[in-house]
């Protein structure tokens, strides 16, 4: 399948959006956005700046057409700040120039005068004087206040997890080329064309379909795109509109970091309770996440951050309390993990300390309280194919748990300034969209006389191969071989009101449309060649290997004689297909329901160690038992495993955003924000797929890959608690993230 742009990568050959300039007239955009996180905007002017060489427009919030709203899930972020600014980076104005270079010199004639108030950067200070997204919501199973009681072990705490800065190749970047008719066409690096289609309608007083929207690849992702690639394509797109002229924007690093939210921060607090042999009685949480200035997707990630409050974990009485707080930094965004990490984290933190306090090793504590095959979960769902107790075995067993921590035991005896530290990490992750609509996807297939398959869908490749398994899903149903196939970049004209490409669902949904719409263009075709072999049942044929087969034996009627006799038949060589995955519902009412079509279990083995005169730490070995179903491409599931891995662990141990006690984000440079590299990774990584194990529920037998392997890094953090534990028995641990070398250097160090 050399369409796929695996082949095309290493020669340089792919194109994204800032290598788009055959446009005639093309402009460059620069933004200027607010120098303070919060103040009333006192003076704007942009009459200097009009005059600036090369200038061709500026814009402010004056000179938006339609609506000056780009919110999805509530309409409260504008997209050029009107009166007051809510954060550091807000866009104020957009000016318009022959060069980059023209429009960022002209930001700088820019009268902007802004009166400072005081920000609120923390979430529980938001929560206390009532600074609300939106009204907080709770889940619950059983009667968490009777319970009490009957435990025999109760502890409570805090933990607190940092944001993450998403960090994609390609920063945020668009193109607008207006169109005869009032028309646009937006090129787009978002995961949500028909979001980027809907909000740049709103945002010009036109009817979507003069706007198209269009995507060929991006470089990277992880959610950063999904709801934050829409301002700056809003933006490229006024101007486009009113100049006539086509119009790019891009950002630059500095600029993307600063003005992007990232993932959500959240401050927890916690009480467990235990019965005497360690099983869960008793849990209540209560999530404080920082939304940042506007909702963006931020009452979507919380209510995952619910749905996965008890984690792999059976709890038979829970209460979660979610609130989302409005703060005075960039909106905060989908990322990796959707706010299941940050629910995670919590509970793998209580079990910590609950072993601790009853002398136990934590992976006991863990593997007494696995979900085991119709466990309810807190949201009324029950598990139904349940392999969490077994990826947990298979890894103790594969892995060899016992003799490893007779290794730490060894080696930590041996070396009273070095110590490792052991820990496990499983995952219950569930699959689909929690918002019950979104869980739909349409594609386009047409075959040309030639034999030739073009397939079109809403997904969007952002380097996680969804593209691959797509055209693997058609050239497999079709029967015919992958050098046969094209997939068309993703636009809003050839497959409307797309999902976006989001929660692990991109091969799912887009895949199963795949395969109907081929399936249908496969039984036209068998009916076509059933008449050409008069063949006594149409039952009776297959097309495999570019031939059609009867009774299992191969014809002498091939794919293209096939095409060719259907065309002249006058038979349809085109389909349009929808999927809604079947059976999920959720009643936010009751907040009970079957949101998730399935769940991905898995467990990881995390062993670390940390110089305790230095106060460095690396991750020696990430090792895991994950379930990927039947495995669609074996090869980019392990990649996407590997990915996300090593990021989970960058989120744990390494990626700390700081912000001033103005608002300002200082961790703005790749040379003040760390991620992991090839010296920070572990040295070891193992991906186990687990064996025998299909799933009925999605495409063939497979299971979604791009989210769960993420909170196996979550198990590197306890890995080196355990060896912080043995460095000082004595002293509390920290219980917030990431632990980095300076946090881990200053706790060695206070007494």
């Amino acid at each position: 399948m050399k369409q796929n742009d695996v082949f095309f990568h290493p020669r340089g050959e792919t194109l994204y959006v800032d290598d788009l300039d055959a446009f005639p007239g093309l402009l460059h955009a620069a933004v200027l956005t607010s120098p303070v996180a919060h103040g009333r905007i006192v003076k704007l002017e942009v009459d200097r700046a009009g005059t600036a060489p090369g200038v061709a427009g500026i814009f402010t919030a004056a000179e938006i057409p339609g609506q000056n709203q780009v919110g999805g899930i509530i309409m409260d972020e504008p997209l050029l700040a009107d009166g007051e600014v809510h954060y550091a980076g807000q866009p104020v104005a957009c000016v318009v120039a022959d060069t980059p270079w023209q429009a960022r010199q002209a930001l700088a004639a820019v009268r902007l005068e802004v009166e400072a108030l005081p920000p609120v950067l923390d979430p529980r200070q938001a929560a206390a004087r009532g600074l609300l997204i939106a009204p907080p919501r709770t889940f619950a199973i059983g009667d968490v206040e009777a319970a009490w009681p009957s435990c025999a072990h109760v502890l409570e705490g805090r933990v607190d997890s940092g944001g993450q800065e998403h960090l994609y190749l390609e920063t945020q970047a668009a193109v607008a080329v207006p169109g005869e008719k009032d028309t646009l066409r937006v090129i787009s690096a978002t995961q949500s064309p028909s979001g980027v289609q809907r909000v740049v309608a709103r945002v010009l007083g036109m009817p979507m379909n003069r706007v198209a929207v269009e995507v060929f690849r991006l470089g990277g992702a992880f959610g950063g795109k999904e709801d934050q690639a829409t301002p700056w394509a809003a933006l490229a797109a006024l101007a486009a509109r009113a100049l006539r002229r086509p119009v790019k924007l891009v950002l630059e690093r500095r600029e993307d970091m600063r003005c992007t939210g990232k993932r959500h921060p959240y401050s927890s607090d916690f009480r467990i309770g235990l019965d005497g042999s360690g099983r869960i009685l008793a849990y209540e949480v209560t999530y404080f996440q920082n939304a940042g200035a506007a909702a963006d997707l931020s009452t979507a990630i919380l209510e995952r951050t619910l749905f996965h409050a008890g984690s792999s974990y059976r709890i038979p009485n829970l209460r979660a309390t979610g609130i989302s707080c409005r703060t005075n930094l960039p909106p905060f965004t989908a990322f990796r993990g959707f706010g299941a990490p940050q629910a995670m984290f919590v509970l793998e933190a209580a079990l910590f300390q609950a072993a601790e306090k009853m002398g136990l090793d934590p992976a006991e504590l863990q593997r007494r309280n696995l979900l085991a095959e119709d466990d309810e979960l807190p949201f009324g769902q029950r598990v139904k194919e349940c392999r969490a107790r077994r990826c947990f075995d298979e890894a103790v067993a594969a892995f060899g748990l016992e003799a490893a921590r007779e290794r730490v035991h060894a080696f930590n005896a041996a070396n009273p300034l070095c110590k490792k530290g052991l820990a496990l990490m499983p995952v219950c992750f569930g699959i689909s969209f929690t918002s019950t609509h979104l869980n739909q996807a349409g594609a386009l297939v047409h075959v040309y006389t030639d034999g030739s398959v073009s397939v079109s869908t809403g997904a969007v490749e952002m380097g996680q191969g969804v593209n691959s398994k797509i055209l693997l899903v058609a050239a497999r149903t079709l029967g015919v071989a992958g050098r046969r196939l094209r997939l068309e970049s993703t636009c809003t004209q050839r497959v409307a009101n797309t999902s976006p490409t989001a929660a692990s669902t991109g091969a799912d949904l887009n895949g199963k449309a795949v395969e109907l719409a081929c399936q249908e263009i496969r039984r036209r075709l068998l009916d076509v060649a059933a008449t050409a072999l008069s063949a006594d049942s149409v039952a009776a044929l297959d097309i495999r290997q570019d031939t059609v087969f009867s009774n299992g034996q191969k014809t002498d009627l091939g794919w293209e004689e096939l095409v060719r006799a259907a065309y002249m038949a006058r038979v349809n060589l085109s389909s349009q297909a929808h999927y809604a995955t079947p059976g999920i519902h959720f009643d936010r009412a009751t907040e009970k329901g079957e949101p998730f079509a399935y769940h991905v279990y898995g467990t990881a083995l995390v062993e670390a160690t940390i110089d305790g005169l230095r106060g460095t730490a690396a991750i020696d070995s990430l090792r895991a038992v994950h379930d990927a179903g039947s495995s669609l491409n074996p090869l980019v599931d392990r990649g996407q495993a590997e990915g996300g891995i090593v990021q989970g662990i960058g989120w744990m141990t390494l990626e700390e955003l700081l912000y001033s006690q103005e608002g300002r984000l200082l961790t703005d440079t790749l040379s003040t924000y760390k991620v992991p590299d090839i010296r920070t990774a572990p040295a070891e990584i193992e991906v186990r797929f687990l064996a025998a194990a299909p799933n009925p529920a999605a495409l063939f037998n497979s299971k979604a890959v791009g989210e769960p392997p993420f909170m196996y890094g979550i198990g590197a953090f306890f890995a080196l608690l355990a060896a912080l534990r043995a460095l000082r028995p004595e002293k509390p641990l920290p219980f917030a993230a990431p632990l980095t070398h300076e946090k881990i250097l200053t706790w060695l160090t206070e007494d």
